[in-house]
């Protein structure tokens, strides 16, 4: 958020950018207003880690312990590893008229030194804590020593909860915050100074390179070079540990060049990320419980993808069903001597990809492959050039997307020679070709090979990859020239029909709503009658249950165990028996995904899986009682909870448990609505 949104509004206070937003607000006023919210943010969650995190953890047996808690066997341990591991990967800078102030690469968490000599006096220095280290470093089991009576409460009752632990708790782990290790050792690296102080701090830097279309002739080395340039970007926040001196603070900022309300105090640690590495630990019985992923039963009982898609189209709903599926799909038409062909677009692929690798596999079996690898993907991008080289090492037809425009949309298309002919199989997601992310996100997909949604993708990927202008699809809803107006039309629908007495309702499925014209869209809906269910993770906009605009209007988000990351754009197009659409896709409602990227939203064509979505799937979302919260008119979020007498519903654990399986599953649930009423 501060790296790319908040980054973004400094370049336009820079710009001097006069427009506002459709808030009011300038720039700078945005900049004015978030300021203090994300102080609020990072103050309480230090808050939290420190007096509730670190008590519970110290009950489970594992105590995440400061440097003067340790017992002398611990801090003798500890100087061994920071004598044998640590050392000889420092690299102290000194900052003096000789030696400027050292370059501070975004993220890296690092030490303002403060030094006496003893001959020229007060002298400063900057010390990277190495990122190539585990920020947590484990230590013998003893029993630390009491703190000082000034030291933080949460540390005496991270050490009180390691005593408790000892008597039940024989699984035990203990560590020690790798940057006061090093502090706590700055003798070994400035021998013959006087250790004045230590403070830790960070910084974020501007990480949203811009990409001019006459400047990128060659998108890969222009991608290269912006990732060089993120490192060092301007710096949008500095957060540093209470009790840094204001000296220290005024040297960070002046040569960092940031805003004093830029700076940000924090008790305890910075950078609370690395918590992560306690996720390694061998403690199940502290992690969530693995689900089973499903096979759905078409494709247990062929065995053969394609046979299946033949007997009808297929929805997979992941983490509940296995990614792997998708994966065997590829890798299934790579070994397929029928298959002459395999397109795909790749936008997050994550490292070690079975995707890829099937992809290699064709091109090696003398398949025609194409893939469009998008280097725009944020955060990805050094990921993806590598791909992008592998695949190209291999003979693979490969396309860096277009310059102005990212590739969102998530496509495979395999050409298969069959009796009848050439036979079109597609995939169409809602969420990226990556199999670990895949076990985290929810998402759908739809295999199918529908003549029409065929030749769409082919000429989909005709556009992508040559010259084309003008192409019209049968099925696909495609950005950025038919995406915005296709819903659009669909919405002015709904309405004419709650005018003409028919039933109007909408339920979308998306992760962000900020587009002026749906917002204004959906508000005419509601005032003509149209019931209007949003499921909106993020950021919403629009501002629901006000009296004569949005009374209609009912907005839920959803936080659980799994990122909810699917699309979904539903409309009862009057209640009509078989006329209802549903389209699912990789866009949000957002001027980005509908104006600036290719983005593909596909329609459910098979009324089974349609009902599947409308009358089971869609209305639990909305009986969540467990991850859901409701956004109120004046734009704050309330917690849903159960009514008296009732049980916590949890969707999510619901989808992994009871799902339909089986074609007589399907109609056994459905004849169990979930839906809830607009007001309820």
């Amino acid at each position: 958020f501060l790296m790319v949104r908040v980054a973004g509004l400094h370049d336009q206070l820079v710009a001097q950018v006069k427009d506002v937003g459709p808030d009011g607000q300038l720039p700078g006023q945005q900049v004015g207003a978030l300021r203090p919210l994300v102080r609020d943010l990072l103050q309480d969650q230090s808050r939290l880690f420190r007096e509730e995190l670190l008590p519970r953890l110290a009950d489970a047996g594992i105590a995440v312990l400061d440097y003067p808690q340790l017992s002398q066997t611990q801090r003798e341990a500890a100087a061994a590893y920071f004598h044998n591991d640590v050392f000889p990967v420092l690299t102290p800078l000194g900052v003096d008229p000789g030696h400027p102030f050292p370059q501070i690469s975004s993220r890296s968490l690092n030490l303002a030194v403060v030094l006496r000599d003893p001959i020229v006096g007060e002298c400063f220095a900057r010390l990277k804590v190495p990122s190539t280290l585990k920020r947590l470093v484990p230590i013998p089991l003893n029993s630390p020593r009491r703190r000082p009576a000034s030291s933080h409460a949460n540390n005496q009752a991270s050490s009180n909860g390691a005593h408790r632990a000892n008597g039940r708790n024989t699984r035990q782990s203990a560590f020690v915050w790798l940057e006061q290790l090093i502090a706590a050792h700055l003798d070994q690296l400035f021998p013959g100074m006087e250790t004045v102080g230590v403070y830790p701090f960070r910084v974020l830097r501007d990480a949203d390179f811009e990409i001019q279309i006459d400047e990128a002739g060659d998108l890969l080395a222009t991608v290269e070079q912006g990732l060089r340039q993120r490192r060092f970007g301007s710096v949008v926040n500095l957060t540093v540990q209470a009790g840094m001196p204001e000296a220290v603070c005024e040297v960070l900022r002046d040569n960092l060049e940031v805003d004093p309300a830029d700076l940000i105090e924090i008790e305890g640690p910075l950078g609370l990320n690395d918590l992560s590495e306690l996720t390694e630990l061998d403690r199940p019985e502290l992690k969530d419980r693995p689900i089973v992923a499903r096979t759905p039963l078409e494709l247990r009982r062929s065995g053969d993808p394609f046979t299946a898609i033949q007997r009808g189209d297929l929805l997979l709903h992941h983490p509940y069903d296995t990614f792997s599926t998708v994966t065997e799909f590829i890798e299934a038409a790579a070994r397929d001597p029928q298959v002459l062909a395999i397109k795909q677009t790749l936008y997050r692929v994550g490292t070690n990809s079975p995707i890829v690798r099937a992809l290699l596999e064709a091109s090696e079996q003398g398949k025609q492959v194409a893939v469009l690898v998008e280097l725009k993907a944020r955060f990805d991008e050094e990921n993806n050039i590598e791909w992008a080289r592998t695949l190209e090492r291999a003979g693979v037809h490969v396309v860096y997307g277009q310059v102005d425009l990212k590739t969102h949309g998530k496509v495979a298309l395999v050409v298969r020679r069959e009796a009848q002919g050439l036979r079109r199989y597609v995939h169409l997601g809602t969420g990226n070709y990556n199999a670990s992310t895949a076990r985290v996100y929810e998402d759908y997909a739809l295999l199918t090979c529908r003549e029409d949604i065929g030749e769409d993708a082919s000429n989909l990927f005709n556009a992508l990859t040559g010259y084309a202008r003008g192409v019209r699809y049968n099925k696909l809803l495609v950005a950025p020239h038919g995406l915005r107006q296709g819903l659009l039309q669909r919405i002015e629908r709904e309405i004419e029909h709650q005018r003409n007495g028919r039933q109007g309702h909408l339920v979308f499925k998306i992760n962000a709503l900020v587009d002026k014209a749906f917002i204004q869209a959906l508000y005419r809906a509601s005032q003509a009658g149209v019931q209007v269910d949003l499921l909106v993770r993020g950021m919403c906009c629009l501002r629901p249950g006000i009296p004569g605009l949005s009374e209609n209007i009912r907005v839920v988000s959803l936080v659980g165990r799994f990122l909810e990351h699917s699309r979904i754009y539903s409309f009862a197009n009057g209640g009509l028996e078989g006329e209802d659409e549903v389209f699912l896709g990789s866009a949000d409602l957002m001027p980005r995904n509908l104006d600036h990227r290719v983005e593909v939203i596909f329609p459910l064509e098979d009324a089974g899986l349609r009902a599947q979505l409308t009358r089971v799937a869609l209305p639990a979302y909305l009986r969540d009682t467990v991850n859901a919260r409701r956004l109120l008119p004046d734009g704050t979020y309330k917690r849903i909870k159960p009514e008296k007498g009732e049980e916590p519903f949890d969707v999510q654990m619901w989808f992994a448990r009871h799902m339909p399986d089986a074609p007589d599953d399907n109609l056994l649930t459905l004849r169990a609505p979930l839906v809830t009423p607009i007001g309820g």
